[in-house]
């Protein structure tokens, strides 16, 4: 393996995983225990509801938000070899699609909610105060700061600015358990610190931009004439994305409005263990299409670097993995109390996803340097399609580990169509181009 480290992408790749790999594990604590505090202050019951109404306002993010960042990252990732002008383009169309989208979605969230709200657990009692959070949205639909960021290669901030939600959220939440805080104090704690973060991001990205010298030029715009094919690309990728965004979100309003805002409450407590087990994956993808994109794909380098993330990430995914495998059951009862003890079960099956994760990382990414965006739409279009057809059924008869099952069979077909596609396009481009 000694000779992977001479590869400079995949030394690239690494560093950048590295400090987004440190932020996300400060993250991940500081999200735990703003869990914990809250859940232990509220219950199930109420903390479940909580969960739905974050998740309500995730999955109308995730749904109508252009996932803008990979524009920018695909048109102007030259902007290291002074190639400015695609890069400023690639800005200017992403901040027009963000703005639109933010308000869009803002309005139709709201919108919906009271017609909506009840099918997925969310009672009357509590409308106005979840169509009030849906007005944190227009932050939580902007991709174009981080795309701005991973362009520029500026992961260190990416990274630190990752932290500071949670961990404000931690603080906040721990004040409020102290102080035996009402129901909305939560609430408010959740938004304060969402809308919070989100604006530094913004800061940051402007502030990074003005000191290149790159603001002048950076206008929104819906008609990026200079680019070619932008807009398919941009309506592929939002569409993958928007159904992959929005499945966990989703996912847990389903389990709400089928089982009840206790099992939402018990179903997230399990997916936010199993998601830490997925870290490292998410941490390498977000790292590795930077680099892919500046690779000639014709040849075998960029496919051993795929080769080697994947194997890098499986080996520490199996680790975590085995790691709440053994000590997922204590770490419940600790962190969260006795009451939430039936999510270990849930976390079993949930906790199959992350292996996938890790082994499939690199295939969207690799797929959209191939200037195939369609290909991970139809995967995740896949699964989304499998998880709707069997969730119903499933949690029916299983209960909460039907619906977490569920999951799991889609998250197993979406892999499945993107192995498919990922060997298509290698056969194809080995067959047709230089070594």
């Amino acid at each position: 393996m000694r000779h992977w480290f001479e590869d400079r992408h995949f030394r690239s790749l690494l560093k950048n995983t590295s400090y987004l790999g440190i932020s996300r594990a400060v993250a991940a604590v500081a999200s735990i225990a703003a869990f914990a505090f809250t859940a232990r202050a509220l219950g199930v019951t109420l903390f479940g509801i909580l969960i739905l109404i974050h998740s309500y306002a995730q999955a109308a993010s995730g749904i109508t938000k252009f996932q803008s960042w990979q524009l920018i990252i695909r048109y102007g990732g030259g902007v290291f070899r002074g190639e400015t002008a695609e890069f400023k383009a690639a800005t200017g169309f992403a901040f027009g699609l963000d703005v639109t989208s933010a308000v869009v979605g803002t309005i139709a969230a709201i919108a919906l909610l009271p017609l909506i709200g009840a099918w997925f657990g969310i009672s009357e009692n509590y409308l106005a105060i979840a169509m009030l959070y849906c007005l944190v949205l227009p932050t939580m639909a902007a991709a174009t700061p981080t795309g701005v960021l991973r362009a520029l290669d500026r992961f260190d901030l990416i990274s630190w600015q990752s932290t500071v939600d949670p961990i404000a959220r931690a603080i906040l939440a721990g004040i409020a358990f102290a102080a035996d805080a009402p129901f909305e104090a939560y609430v408010a704690i959740w938004f304060g610190t969402n809308l919070g973060g989100d604006l530094l991001q913004w800061f940051l990205a402007w502030r990074e931009l003005r000191r290149r010298d790159l603001l002048t030029g950076i206008e929104p715009t819906l008609r990026p004439t200079t680019l070619p094919n932008a807009w398919r690309f941009a309506i592929h990728v939002n569409l993958t994305s928007s159904l992959w965004t929005a499945w966990g979100p989703i996912a847990r309003l389903l389990v709400g409005g089928l089982l009840g805002p206790a099992a939402a409450a018990l179903y997230r407590v399990a997916s936010s263990l199993a998601d830490s087990a997925q870290r490292p994956a998410d941490l390498l993808a977000r790292a590795y299409y930077p680099e892919i994109v500046r690779m000639d794909l014709r040849t075998k380098r960029p496919w051993k670097m795929t080769l080697r993330g994947a194997v890098l990430a499986s080996f520490i995914g199996l680790l975590a993995v085995l790691i709440m495998v053994l000590g997922g059951r204590p770490l419940i009862e600790l962190i969260f109390g006795a009451e939430f003890l039936p999510a270990y079960p849930v976390l079993m099956v949930l906790i199959i996803a992350p292996l996938l994760g890790m082994i499939s990382f690199p295939l969207p990414s690799m797929l959209y340097a191939l200037d195939r965006p369609e290909a991970p739409l139809w995967a995740r279009l896949a699964g989304t399609i499998s998880y709707f057809i069997i969730v119903a059924p499933m949690a029916s008869q299983f209960g909460l580990i039907g619906a977490a099952a569920s999951f799991v069979v889609a998250y197993a077909v979406m892999v499945a169509v993107l192995m498919l596609q990922t060997w298509r396009e290698y056969r194809r481009i080995r067959t047709a181009g230089p070594d």
